[in-house]
């Protein structure tokens, strides 16, 4: 229930270079670095509801923990994977459909802020949240 609230981007920590290892574009980087995302978060026991909104897109994305979804990214990269609750952190495990390479999330509360931290191809970036 720690995550339940809403949460705007408020930093971003190597995100450009994580983007860069996706294979998005320069174009693509540069605004996604402004990208004003806002997450909306609910849970009910092991179902979660996430309103994203951002320059981009608004969409909402339905899960249970560890069931297997696909989810795509603004730039249309399409992913396949779960949710799982490890402790008091959301770890997020999925694969791109495109060429299988393992795309890891990490979502955590620490103190009044919601770190979502992304490991791809070695490449670890952060998007720091504040509550709303």
């Amino acid at each position: 229930m720690a995550f339940d609230g809403t949460w705007k981007v408020n930093r971003n920590e190597n995100y450009e270079k994580f983007m860069e290892k996706m294979g998005i574009n320069v174009v693509k980087r540069k605004l996604a670095s402004h990208d004003n995302l806002k997450l909306i978060i609910t849970q009910e026991e092991n179902k979660f509801t996430v309103k994203e909104s951002s320059t981009f897109r608004n969409i909402e994305v339905v899960f249970d923990l560890d069931v297997t979804f696909n989810y795509s990214l603004a730039d249309g990269t399409e992913l396949t994977g779960s949710w799982s609750l490890e402790g008091n952190k959301l770890v997020g495990k999925f694969k791109r459909v495109d060429n299988g390479n393992e795309l890891n999330t990490v979502r955590e509360i620490i103190g009044d802020e919601m770190v979502q931290t992304y490991i791809y191809e070695g490449v670890e970036a952060k998007r720091i949240f504040k509550k709303e």
